[in-house]
């Protein structure tokens, strides 16, 4: 893996990490969401970017080819306008489509 991707990565899993720890629930402890493998934090990123690329993006586009992540990017953040993406759903969307 080269250091960009390597690089997106970590700033993916971190944003998520961050979304966690503010969306968790006084009865739902943080530690809980950190505790999950990598690997369980990646499937679960790909399932639910999946989801939102499906639900977004499935109506004009076919299934994304895999492009560089920074073509993905560039792309992503002209559509995030058009269909009137989250910055959750281009951080999801984004992670599906690089991996």
């Amino acid at each position: 893996m080269n250091i960009f991707r390597k690089s997106l990565l970590v700033l993916v899993l971190g944003a998520a990490l961050v979304t966690l720890a503010g969306s968790a629930t006084k009865s739902e402890p943080v530690s809980t969401s950190v505790a999950l493998s990598s690997n369980e934090l990646n499937q679960q990123w790909m399932v639910e970017g999946e989801k939102r690329y499906r639900t977004n993006c499935g109506r004009c586009h076919q299934a994304p080819h895999k492009f560089p992540p920074r073509a993905m990017a560039v792309a992503v953040r002209h559509m995030r306008v058009r269909a009137m993406l989250t910055e959750e759903d281009m951080k999801y969307v984004l992670y599906y489509t690089t991996h």
